[in-house]
């Protein structure tokens, strides 16, 4: 028998410990002061993204010939953890960028394609992904955005929703039907360029949360594109939206363990500096149960984030444990940023705290790239083999 005990799956190796740390302390030192303002003032800091850039979180996995750091999906992960502890916002710009944009042309793309735009994604150009409309969101397939052939390419007309980096984006994937009757299989993925004629960054969503993150709709009216924007295959769209999105839920699992970190932190200090009837609030048996609750609960969505995404890095099926990462870590997000509300009393419901801001960021980690129920549901097919 063999006396082998695996490491715990929260272990880091020590370049791992390194690069956490690191990211780590530049959202502490950089991104945290910012926070409040651009929180207040709905947009990210103009200088931030640059310096995103510059210390090379905006092209992890991108390959070195590419000018990306030539990292792992994992420490994509970890990134994205660790600036959320201070402002899910802004990871957001770092989640889309790596575990969506980057990947789907890391897959995907042609080699004049990798060529051209994998060293501006990991050196100056934001990525966006666009696949919501008004009437597919959990229904994703039911797009309305049609692309019609034209001379030597296609030509786009329709809208889309809720598109997060969109402000700051240059490159957007953008997946629209070239075959309304094949259904999902004429769905295909398209890379257009900001400023390309006939394509327009619409009205910006003014949202309860992660109001640091531009959200907004995009609009096509005739916008004209080159076959050679085409990403992968005329009509095989849907299977690049499909595998990059089963990505992104663990990209997502990783923003909500991190800000669940960053409410227990808050929470834990607040209530060491507290006090009520001659002693801090820590003292109260009432609190330390609290706030060992909510770390024993974020240690175990830390162990689904984390294997899940070990899994993708190792070639091995993931759906069901992504699906297990998000659903649980956004859970575990929601309730650790209300306790952290109600440790911090009447501090906790005013602005001039950190608190409610991490309660207004988690609720969207039940919704976008795909709602709790939408991971319950594949949760059980991968289960009972429906």
């Amino acid at each position: 028998m063999s006396t082998h005990k695996p490491a715990p799956l929260t272990r880091l190796s020590e370049e791992e410990e390194l690069f956490y740390s690191t990211v780590r302390q530049f959202a502490q030192e950089t991104i945290a002061p910012l926070v409040h303002t651009m929180d207040e003032e709905q947009q990210m800091a103009p200088s931030l993204a640059k310096k995103l850039f510059e210390l090379g979180l905006m092209g992890i996995e991108a390959a070195e010939e590419h000018g990306g750091a030539g990292g792992t999906f994992f420490e994509a992960a970890l990134a994205i953890e660790a600036i959320s502890t201070v402002d899910p916002g802004v990871a957001v710009l770092v989640d889309v960028h790596n575990t969506l944009v980057i990947n789907a042309l890391r897959r995907w793309a042609s080699d004049a394609q990798k060529r051209k735009w994998l060293p501006k994604l990991a050196t100056d150009t934001v990525g966006a992904y666009a696949l919501s409309e008004a009437g597919s969101g959990s229904d994703a397939f039911a797009l309305q955005t049609r692309a019609e052939k034209a001379g030597g390419g296609y030509r786009l007309n329709g809208r889309k929703l809720w598109i997060s980096n969109a402000k700051e984006a240059g490159l957007f994937i953008v997946f629209a039907t070239i075959d309304q009757a094949a259904g999902y299989k004429g769905i295909t993925a398209f890379l257009i360029e900001k400023g390309m004629a006939g394509f327009t960054v619409g009205r910006k969503e003014d949202k309860l949360g992660i109001r640091a993150s531009s959200t907004c709709e995009l609009i096509f009216d005739n916008c004209e594109v080159p076959a050679e924007n085409v990403l992968g295959e005329a009509g095989k769209g849907y299977k690049i939206a499909i595998e990059t999105l089963n990505e992104g839920r663990i990209g997502i699992g990783a923003q909500m363990l991190g800000l669940a970190e960053g409410a227990w932190g808050h929470a834990a200090k607040y209530a060491q500096e507290r006090k009520q009837f001659g002693k801090a609030i820590a003292e109260f048996q009432a609190v330390q149960f609290a706030l060992a609750e909510m770390a024993t609960e974020i240690e175990a969505a830390r162990l689904l984030v984390y294997n899940a995404a070990r899994l993708k890095d190792a070639g091995q099926p993931y759906l069901k444990e992504a699906a297990m990462a998000k659903l649980f870590a956004s859970q575990v997000a929601e309730k650790t940023a209300s306790q952290c509300v109600e440790i911090f009393g009447g501090n906790g419901f005013v602005r001039d705290y950190p608190a409610e801001k991490y309660y207004r960021d988690a609720k969207v980690g039940k919704i976008y790239e795909g709602t709790s129920n939408m991971q319950l549901m594949t949760i059980a097919k991968q289960m009972l083999g429906k």
